[in-house]
């Protein structure tokens, strides 16, 4: 197996768990129920942008130190991710 069919692999399973997360959710499913006891039926669709960045050794030990030592509730990682999401994250310094 390819180093890429491996990713590919890995990438399919990422969005299988997200799935399930979503499927099971207790709390989800209690809202599904809510907006059908107010006559509407629901029909949920999820997109889910997955970006990958090759990290080389070196720079994954200084990653790892820099969100360790990050301020704040998000590491870069989560502010790109939630950028992808089109959500924009406040500096809190700016506040």
């Amino acid at each position: 197996m390819s180093l890429n069919q491996k990713v590919k692999d890995l990438i399919q399973q990422l969005g299988e768990a997200i799935h399930e997360s979503v499927s099971e959710s207790e709390h989800i499913a209690g809202v599904v129920r809510d907006i059908r006891e107010q006559g509407f039926d629901v029909l949920l669709m999820l997109e889910a942008t997955i970006g990958l960045n090759e990290v080389q050794e070196e720079e994954a030990a200084g990653a790892v130190e820099a969100e360790d030592t990050m301020n704040g509730p998000f590491t870069s990682n989560d502010v790109n991710f939630l950028k992808s999401l089109r959500i924009s994250v406040e500096d809190s310094e700016n506040q």
